[in-house]
């Protein structure tokens, strides 16, 4: 029998994926569950063939510039991969495999969770109730903000884009969206397409965002764009924190014009922006997009299989370089 491959997996992935690797692959595995840092990546290279790293593990042009020949492989352990320098690695000979589909109906559900909790006092109503300040009721008490019938607006119409659309159909919302490339016909299933972000702002009650983090969308939504909303819109980010100017949004939140937002990341993560704690209008959760069960189980094992694929000599399903 031949040796088995060597990976390193920095963080605590799974129980079913760890047995199933631990099967397969000799793994190092780092058991206090922290973020690998760039010397670590770089001492790891030359000790495995692959790795299985998080959006915690950062490899930068730096790093990259670093790595051992032995490693072969980066499978992530996650759809987005801005903290991978593609270029770099590409360059390097180094097969960067990501983790699509798997995760778009938990990021949804989030999403979902976020813009009704924004909407309707979330925040402020969990703790009226909880510390015992529930203490009379009024017509105009906690009156919040409408989803049903409502027009959303979608940035982004990928993979969680669309699963997201399909569970505001539930609510009767009319969906509008912005996206690089129109979808076809039978995917939209009645959306309506706007080519530019400037138009779809100018309808969106509801925003929510799902497109990548890139150079191209860093600060997308910035305070001239968020002028462009209607009075009282409410906003919801689940994909990438640097998609948001949070000065500019905070500045919004204040003037009152956009009423409420839900905010699954931030530009810093771990620890997200302590100003936006103080306004009980907004939502916040510590990017636990695709934080349940099967997802993460899903989410494993797809990355197993990118690995499996190549180390088996055949081309990994999710390559991106």
């Amino acid at each position: 029998m031949p040796d088995k491959k060597v990976l390193w997996i920095p963080r605590r992935l799974s129980d079913a994926t760890l047995a199933r690797a631990r099967r397969d692959y000799d793994v190092i595995v780092n058991e206090a569950d922290t973020p690998g840092t760039a010397e670590e990546i770089i001492a790891m290279s030359a000790k495995v063939d692959g790795m299985i790293p998080c959006h915690s593990e950062h490899f930068s042009a730096e790093v990259v510039a670093n790595l051992n020949p032995r490693l072969k492989i980066v499978a992530n352990h996650s759809v987005g991969v801005d903290h991978c320098d593609l270029a770099a690695l590409k360059a390097a000979g180094i097969v960067v495999t990501n983790t699509p589909d798997v995760l778009s109906d938990a990021t949804a559900e989030i999403a979902m969770l976020l813009m009704l909790g924004a909407a309707r006092h979330a925040v402020a109503g969990d703790r009226i109730v909880r510390q015992g300040q529930w203490d009379s009721w009024s017509p105009s008490f906690m009156v919040g903000k409408q989803m049903t019938g409502a027009r959303l607006g979608i940035v982004g119409m990928g993979r969680v884009g669309r699963a997201f659309a399909a569970k505001a159909r539930g609510f009767d919302m009319e969906i509008h969206y912005h996206n690089r490339t129109r979808l076809a016909p039978d995917e939209e299933h009645g959306a309506v397409f706007h080519p530019d972000v400037e138009s779809l702002l100018e309808v969106a009650d509801f925003l929510s965002l799902h497109c990548p983090a890139t150079p191209d969308t860093a600060n997308l939504l910035n305070a001239t764009r968020l002028a462009r909303l209607p009075e009282g819109a409410v906003v919801v980010n689940t994909a990438r924190g640097a998609l948001i100017d949070e000065d500019a949004l905070l500045a919004a939140l204040k003037s009152g014009h956009v009423a409420a937002a839900g905010l699954d990341c931030f530009k810093v993560e771990p620890g997200g922006n302590a100003a936006f704690a103080a306004h009980e209008n907004v939502f916040m959760l510590p990017h636990i997009g695709s934080a349940t069960r099967a997802t993460r189980d899903a989410m494993g094992f797809r990355a197993l299989d990118n690995l499996d694929a190549y180390f088996a000599g055949q081309e990994p399903g999710d390559r991106l370089v």
